[in-house]
């Protein structure tokens, strides 16, 4: 059983995940822009970015298997 805090704490995490995920991109993007970066470098980012958001759908899925398993 993992306590309400911890579950909290959890989810303020994955907050920051995506919020610093999307942050990066969007600097990286216009980093990339400004410096004539090739496509496919730009596609590397695109990736890296997407397998970041990915991360946090994992993660969420995680914490609402954990709220579910902790109603009882």
């Amino acid at each position: 059983m993992v306590s309400k805090e911890a579950q909290a704490r959890r989810g303020r995490q994955i907050a920051l995940l995506i919020a610093a995920v999307g942050v990066l991109y969007v600097a990286i993007t216009a980093l990339g822009a400004s410096l004539g970066w090739s496509h496919r470098t730009m596609a590397l980012f695109d990736l890296a970015a997407l397998a970041g958001f990915a991360m946090a759908i994992w993660m969420i899925y995680g914490l609402w298997r954990a709220r579910q398993n902790n109603k009882d």
